[in-house]
């Protein structure tokens, strides 16, 4: 008679029992890495669409901006549309302007919204820094130029300027455009801002 090689149930209950330990200690610094990693997910975005109406403004030779709506935790992507005339405001889109993309916070999951968190002015906060505002663009957004360089969504040319996005654990994450049109990210170390 031939035995039956397998698992003993003392065998298995070992295993699950070290699983468990090692659940255990994994879980806490997954739980406060995952915050952050939504946060620094959701600055990249910004980033990258500040990016992508820059290059979209270059291309289609027209208008393009990105929109701050801080009342509403949510951001668009606008193209000036076939009059070439900028029309759409932080809380609406006017005229015959394109929506190109919308971006709410809540996306992310819970606990991200417009702020400054834990961060506090210091020599190195970015210039042009309002800091009574999260959104310190004029009018709540930025608009490139068919030359890729930056305007005021109403016309006109503009300084820069950052929005600062902060999570429940009062991180925070800077995306910014200066006035030559070269586009940035920062985050708050807790003393200093790092780009």
């Amino acid at each position: 008679m031939k035995r039956e090689r397998g698992f003993t149930l003392l065998e298995l209950m070992i295993t699950i029992v070290i699983l468990c330990v090692l659940l255990g200690l994994a879980i806490p610094g997954f739980s406060n890495w995952v915050p952050n990693y939504r946060l620094r997910g959701a600055v990249r975005d910004i980033y990258s669409n500040f990016q992508y109406a820059k290059m979209t403004a270059v291309r289609d030779r027209a208008g393009c901006g990105v929109l701050f709506d801080r009342a509403s935790d949510l951001y668009r992507v606008v193209s000036s549309g076939p009059n070439r005339t900028f029309e759409s405001t932080a809380s609406a889109v006017g005229g015959d302007d394109v929506v190109l993309r919308t971006v709410n916070f809540s996306e992310y999951g819970s606990g991200l919204s417009y702020g400054h968190g834990a961060a506090t002015v210091t020599a190195a906060t970015p210039p042009g820094t309002d800091w009574d505002n999260e959104v310190t663009f004029d009018e709540d957004g930025v608009m490139f130029d068919s030359r890729g360089m930056i305007l005021r969504p109403a016309g006109g040319a503009s300084g820069g300027g950052y929005v600062y996005v902060q999570n429940n654990r009062n991180n925070t994450y800077a995306a910014g455009v200066w006035a030559s049109g070269v586009i940035v990210m920062r985050r708050w170390t807790g003393t200093a801002w790092q780009q």
